[in-house]
């Protein structure tokens, strides 16, 4: 599920690219990236052709995937007899960090790619 509504947040911010990502158990990594060039959701155009409102930010877009896949995971529960878990969901904020050349992005790409080999070496895996 949390795979899934990843992957739609294009749907919902056209403005933005999806790298790399991974689903742990406990905890979820990705790579966003917001590009100038696509018009987001929620700007429109005067007769003059200037967008008109405010572009989507990283906390709007990881504030509504967070909002969404609670939502969902609360369905899955009702519905599917999902587990329910016995506290938030997710934290309270996120962990950011502004890629700025293509050393960083390799460097932190790698680091979601080799997570799940490394999970059992996590100080939150729990057997």
């Amino acid at each position: 599920m949390i795979e899934i509504q990843w992957v739609d947040l294009k749907n919902r911010f056209p403005n933005i690219e999806l790298h790399e990502f991974v689903v742990m158990p406990n905890h979820f990594h990705g790579i966003l990236e917001i590009v100038g060039n696509k018009q987001p959701q929620g700007i429109a155009k005067n007769n003059m052709g200037q967008p008109q409102g405010i572009a989507p930010t990283v906390g709007d877009i990881i504030a509504a995937f967070k909002s969404i896949t609670t939502v969902e995971y609360i369905r899955g529960i009702k519905q599917h007899n999902w587990k329910p878990c016995n506290r938030k969901l997710w934290q309270r904020n996120y962990w950011e960090h502004i890629i700025r050349n293509e050393k960083s992005y390799y460097n932190i790409s790698e680091y979601i790619i080799n997570n799940p080999q490394k999970w059992k070496e996590d100080t939150l895996y729990e057997k």
